[in-house]
């Protein structure tokens, strides 16, 4: 028993958590708060941003590359809401992202009078995009809370989680008695859907996985089911590495689209699988089988024949068990579709020469985190990865501008790894100003600025399908490696990959933050690999549900 300021025991609580770092940026709703985590260095970091959307992507980048709880901290009203677009892509990723935000005096909440920063409806406004939120109104409390938080952001299914204080709740002391542990709740699978699915499975003859980031902790059971079954297991985004690109069976979205006429059973794990199953097409002699934690979602875009909610590795593991005396060899048409593939996406140039020059550079450990960009629209589909986690990227909110602070975040949650922010022009210049915050907390991350002078996809749209008007899509830009080198970070020039491959090597080679600017012409289009239109039948019960 001890008593502690309200500010005290929710840094007592993180600590006990095992979070060491809050990003943040201060503000006088939250002093005593930020006091707290002063008077317990060097048990706790405070690494501060000079944007609140920065710190929310940080926290973001450290959830994602990790896969564990991390924390950042703003004031209420315009603080949160800079950084709401960090939490909002967080949900739509499932990370396990902690908001902690500050708020005016308790007793004028929601009044209405006009304080510093208020925000009507503050707490209804960040229950829109959290899975758990809640208000801390004594110091007793705040133990239970963060500890509700935290198991909420780590059971099944994942997502960020806030709590707000009142500036005048953080100083006040009271008993503190018990620090709870935040303990995730398992979701075990239903047996007779398992059984169900056993079923369907082990008589397919042209079987596919699809599996998403509700499964990157489920990567061997993923690949003991793909090895049985000989199936393909298509990955995008932040699936991507489940399987290694190498692997035989691991495939793009093209391919899979490709296969997805002759497919009879497929198994969606952890995905959304928005494409094939709104898209491409559905029918009868389809039978889709759906592993997903959340039960809300299941339905979405269609109901599927076998719904499993449960974690992903548990219910792949309980299948994979199953089958494990099945040994299948890879389903007969898949050799040809990825030579297509293969022969398509080479001519996708500069592109694919780019990719590999940063492949090349990137020690294999080493992560990249996407932005919206003509390159990482190709990156997500034939940048080699090896494992999860090493290939980051927005998710279905696609913010442009989300990298930079999202790979500061990875750089300070996971110290001695090679960390590139690839970005372009537009994208980049959202947080360039944190160049100062890389510099200032010694976060090596190499920026990679493709630098197309314009907001390059919104311009090809504008030629292709409005006639060549172009409106609010060219940029002007700054010196890239003068603007760097006025921070003190070292800058590089490229031109072409051969360039670029020994300018980023040099880069990483400092271990201290960098940037490496390519300036670029124009690029072909990559969308006809993921745009993909209809290619079977669809049940007619399924078309209210499309887009």
């Amino acid at each position: 028993m001890a008593r502690l300021s309200t500010g005290e025991a929710v840094v007592e609580s993180l600590l006990q958590a095992g979070i060491e770092t809050v990003f943040a940026v201060p503000g006088v709703h939250n002093d005593p708060f930020f006091d707290a985590m002063a008077r317990a260095a060097p048990r706790i970091r405070v690494i501060h941003a000079r944007h609140e959307q920065t710190a929310g992507y940080m926290a973001l980048g450290a959830a994602l590359a990790t896969g564990r709880p991390a924390a950042f901290s703003v004031v209420p009203g315009p603080g949160l809401l800079n950084a709401s677009a960090a939490l909002l892509t967080a949900y739509g990723l499932g990370a396990p992202v902690l908001a902690i935000v500050g708020q005016i005096p308790q007793i004028a909440i929601d009044q209405g009078v006009g304080h510093l920063h208020e925000l009507r409806d503050q707490l209804g406004l960040l229950r829109h995009f959290t899975k758990y939120a809640a208000r801390i109104t004594h110091p007793a409390e705040a133990p239970h809370l963060v500890a509700q938080a935290l198991a909420e952001a780590t059971s099944p299914p994942m997502r960020p989680v806030a709590l707000e204080c009142a500036i005048d709740v953080w100083p006040r002391v009271a008993e503190i008695t018990a620090f709870p542990e935040a303990r995730p709740r398992p979701l075990l699978p239903d047996p007779e859907a398992v059984a169900a699915a056993v079923r369907a499975l082990a008589s397919a003859q042209r079987p596919l996985i699809i599996a998403g980031g509700g499964a990157l902790h489920a990567g061997p059971e993923l690949r003991a089911l793909a090895d049985a079954l000989g199936a393909p297991v298509m990955t995008y985004r932040r699936g991507r590495g489940l399987l290694p690109s190498e692997h035989p069976l691991a495939i793009p979205v093209p391919v899979a689209h490709r296969l997805w006429a002759a497919t009879d059973v497929v198994l969606s794990v952890g995905a959304r699988s928005l494409f094939p199953l709104a898209w491409w097409g559905t029918d009868r002699n389809l039978t889709v089988i759906r592993i997903e934690a959340d039960a809300m979602q299941m339905e979405k875009p269609r109901p599927p024949d076998l719904p499993i909610v449960a974690d992903a590795a548990a219910a792949l593991a309980a299948i994979a068990g199953a089958l494990s005396s099945t040994k299948r060899p890879p389903r007969a048409d898949l050799a040809e579709a990825r030579a297509w593939f293969a022969g398509e996406v080479a001519k996708l140039e500069p592109q694919m020469s780019l990719l590999r020059a940063i492949r090349s550079a990137l020690p294999d450990d080493g992560i990249l985190v996407e932005d919206v960009t003509q390159l990482g629209f190709v990156g997500r589909l034939a940048f080699p990865v090896s494992r999860p986690r090493l290939y980051l990227s927005a998710g279905y909110q696609d913010n442009l501008g989300w990298a930079y602070g999202a790979a500061l975040g990875v750089a300070a949650a996971l110290p001695g790894r090679s960390v590139v922010a690839l970005a372009g022009d537009g994208g980049f210049l959202y947080q360039a100003a944190e160049l100062a915050t890389a510099v200032h907390h010694r976060l090596p991350v190499v920026a990679l600025v493709i630098d197309d002078g314009a907001f390059g996809n919104v311009r090809r749209i504008q030629q292709e399908m409005f006639g060549n008007r172009l409106i609010a899509c060219d940029l002007t830009n700054p010196d890239f490696v003068r603007f760097a080198e006025s921070f003190g970070v070292a800058a590089f020039r490229a031109s072409n990959a051969e360039e670029l491959e020994q300018a980023l090597r040099a880069a990483l080679a400092l271990s201290a933050p960098a940037l490496v600017h390519v300036p670029v012409g124009p690029m072909p289009n990559p969308w006809r690999f993921i745009h993909l239109p209809r290619v079977r039948g669809f049940d007619e019960s399924w078309r209210r549900q499309l887009p």
